[in-house]
C-alpha cells in the first residue's frame, strides 16, 4: 500500500475506520486548481477530497479537467488494500520532466467509485494547489500517531525506502537530529562475507553530509586503529561502550576515546546490534554538546535497535549475494544471475572473444610438489592469467582444473574485445615472466593461450539443484583446441583467423593445421616473431 494515500476507499459520508484509522471521501464545495510552473494542469469543480487518518488531504480530479496532453502513463503501479491498485502518470511539460508527478485507481475496488477516472498530484512535485482563490497549505503526513518513539514511526514510514545502506545510516541520524539528538559523529561498522573485505564501514559527521564508506581489508583486525578500538571487544561479544567524556576522572582505556576527549567531546557510546544469523554489528555515536546524549534519545535508539539492524541486515546480504555471485561466477554473470537468470536454460546467444588458457606441466607439478607449494603455484599461474582477463575488462567464467575459461563480450565493438584480449594475453606473460624471476625456487610457469571470436549460448546448464552458468557452443571448442595447438607449435599464444582479422598487424599466420576434433584444416595466428619469446614450452 502507498502511505501516501492509503486507506479505505469510502464514497459520501464520513466512514469509521478500525482502530484509531478512519477516513472519508467528500465532494470539494470550491473549484479545485493545479499549477506546474506557470501552468494550469488541472482546473475542476468536481474534484473529490480524500481524509484520511495521519495523512494530509489528497485531491482527486477528474482526467477531463486535467491536461492528460502533458501526462504520460508510466509502468509503476502500487497497491492499496483498500482501494486497488494505482497506475503512475509523469508529466512532461516544455522541457520539464517530472516522473510519477500523480497517481489514479483506474479500476477502484467497491466503495471507491467516487475517484474512478480521477488524478491526484504530489504536493510536494507541483507548485501549488488552490481551493477557490486561496492556495491550499502542504501538509505533511503525521507520525507522531505511528508509535510514541518518533525514531520508529520514522522505521515504519521512511527507512524502507533507503536504497543502499550508507543511505539508511544517513537518513537514520538525519532522523536523530531531527529529534533533538545530539550526535555529531557516528560510525557503524557491519562485517562482511567477502573473500577480501572483513567490514564494510560507514562513517558520518554532522559537518559533512555524506556517508563515507569504506571496506576494510582483512588485515585490519591485526591493525592497532581496530584491535585497540572499542569495536574489537563489541564484536567480539563483549557488549557495549558508554564514557561520558565531560564527566571528571572518566575512563580513557581507548585511543579513540582519548582522542574525542582531547577534541573537547562531551559524550561517546558504541552499542552493538545483531543480525537474525547472531551476526554482531556496531553503531557508535559521538556527541560534543554539553550534557551529551540524554536518557531519553539513547532510549529511544535502544528500542529501534533490533529493528535497525533487520533493515541493516537486508541490504547486508544483498550486497554479500552480489558479492559472492561476482566473486564465484564473475560480475557481468553475477548481475545476469541477480536479475533473474536462474533456472536451467536461461541465458543468451552472444558474440564475445572466447579465451582459454592452461599451465602445462601441472600433472607433474602435482605429484612433485607438496600439496601446499602446488596451490600456492596454480594459484600464482591464476593470478597471472585470470588476474589479467579482469585488468583488461574480461569476464572469468570458471577455472577447469589448472585452465580458465574466459570472455570479453563484444557489446562494446569486436575490435575493441579483440584488442583487450590481446592486451590481457600480453599482461598475463608479462606477470609469468615476473612470477617465475621471483620464485626461482619453484619451477617456471609455462602456459598456453588460445583465443577465438564467435556466437556462444551463454546461460545456465546442469541439472536444477547444481547449474553453471557458462559458455557453450563450437565457438567454445574451438577456442580450447586451439589452446591445445600452442604445446605442439611451441608458442605461448595461438588466434583463429576470425579474431586475427580484428587486430590487423598484430598477429602472423603460422600455417593451417588440423584441429583435434574438428573438421577441415584451420589458420593459426600467433606474434610476428614466433615461436613466442619467454619461458620454452
Amino acid at each position: 500500500m502507498n502511505s501516501k494515500h492509503a486507506g479505505t476507499p469510502m464514497s459520501g459520508s464520513p466512514v469509521e475506520g478500525t482502530g484509531d484509522y478512519a477516513l472519508r471521501f467528500e465532494p470539494c464545495a470550491k473549484r479545485v486548481r493545479v499549477e506546474f510552473g506557470d501552468t494550469w494542469i488541472a482546473d475542476s469543480t468536481r474534484a473529490v477530497v480524500l481524509h484520511e487518518t495521519r495523512q494530509p488531504p489528497a485531491h482527486y480530479i477528474p482526467k477531463e479537467d486535467v491536461r492528460m496532453d502533458l501526462l504520460q502513463r508510466t509502468d509503476l503501479h502500487t497497491h492499496c488494500p483498500f482501494r486497488g491498485d494505482a497506475t503512475y502518470w509523469t508529466l512532461q511539460a516544455g522541457d520539464q520532466r517530472v516522473e510519477n508527478i500523480a497517481w489514479s485507481y483506474e479500476e477502484p475496488y467497491a466503495g471507491s467509485e467516487a475517484i474512478r477516472g480521477h488524478l491526484s498530484f504530489y504536493r510536494g512535485k507541483i507548485a501549488a494547489l488552490y481551493e477557490g482563490d486561496d492556495e491550499v497549505p502542504f501538509l505533511a503526513a503525521t507520525t507522531v500517531g505511528l508509535h510514541g518513539n518518533p525514531i520508529a514511526a520514522w522505521l515504519l514510514k521512511d527507512a524502507w525506502k533507503a536504497r543502499t545502506a550508507a543511505e539508511l545510516a544517513r537518513q537514520f541520524l538525519d532522523c536523530l537530529r531531527g529529534i533533538g539528538c545530539p550526535v555529531d559523529r557516528s560510525t557503524v561498522i557491519i562485517p562482511t562475507l567477502h573473500p577480501q573485505i572483513f567490514a564494510m564501514v560507514l562513517v558520518w559527521r554532522a559537518d559533512h553530509p555524506d556517508i563515507r564508506v569504506i571496506y576494510e581489508p582483512h588485515d585490519i583486525l591485526h591493525q592497532p586503529r581496530f584491535a585497540d578500538s572499542p569495536f574489537a571487544p563489541i564484536i567480539r561479544g563483549a557488549g557495549g561502550v558508554r564514557r561520558r567524556l565531560e564527566d571528571a576522572g572518566v575512563n580513557l582505556d581507548y585511543p579513540v576515546v582519548r582522542d574525542l576527549h582531547a577534541e573537547g567531546a562531551t559524550d561517546y557510546v558504541a552499542m552493538p546490534f545483531r543480525f537474525s544469523d547472531g551476526q554482531i554489528n556496531v553503531i557508535s555515536m559521538t556527541s560534543f554538546t554539553r550534557g551529551g546524549f540524554g536518557t531519553s534519545h539513547l532510549g529511544q535508539i535502544y528500542e529501534v535497535l533490533p529493528m535497525l539492524g533487520r533493515l541493516f541486515e537486508v541490504h547486508a546480504l544483498h550486497r554479500t549475494a552480489t558479492a559472492l555471485l561476482e566473486t564465484y561466477i564473475g560480475h557481468d554473470t553475477g548481475r545476469r544471475v541477480l536479475n533473474g537468470l536462474i533456472k536451467r536454460g536461461d541465458g543468451e546467444s552472444i558474440d564475445a572473444v572466447i579465451w582459454f588458457c592452461d599451465l602445462r606441466g601441472s600433472s607433474a607439478l602435482a605429484e612433485t610438489l607438496p600439496r601446499d607449494l602446488f596451490l600456492e603455484q596454480l594459484n600464482r599461474f591464476f593470478y597471472c592469467m585470470a588476474g589479467a582477463v579482469l585488468k583488461k575488462r574480461g569476464e572469468v567464467l570458471k577455472y577447469i582444473g589448472d585452465a580458465v575459461l574466459a570472455i570479453f563480450p563484444t557489446a562494446g565493438g569486436v575490435e575493441d574485445a579483440c584488442r583487450r584480449a590481446l592486451q590481457a594475453a600480453s599482461l598475463a606473460g608479462e606477470r609469468v615472466q615476473a612470477a617465475n624471476a621471483a620464485h626461482p625456487e619453484c619451477p617456471p610457469l609455462r602456459y598456453g593461450i588460445g583465443l577465438h571470436i564467435g556466437t556462444v549460448t551463454y546461460g545456465n546448464v546442469g541439472v536444477p539443484q547444481r547449474l553453471d552458468f557458462t559458455v557453450i557452443g563450437a565457438a567454445a571448442n574451438e577456442a580450447s583446441r586451439i589452446e591445445g595447438m600452442t604445446k605442439d607449435l611451441q608458442c605461448n599464444l595461438l588466434a583463429s583467423s576470425a579474431f586475427a582479422a580484428h587486430v590487423p598487424g598484430r598477429l602472423a599466420s603460422l600455417g593451417r593445421f588440423a584441429l583435434r576434433g574438428l573438421e577441415g584444416e584451420h589458420e593459426l595466428f600467433g606474434a610476428p616473431e614466433a615461436p613466442a619469446q619467454g619461458v620454452p614450452m
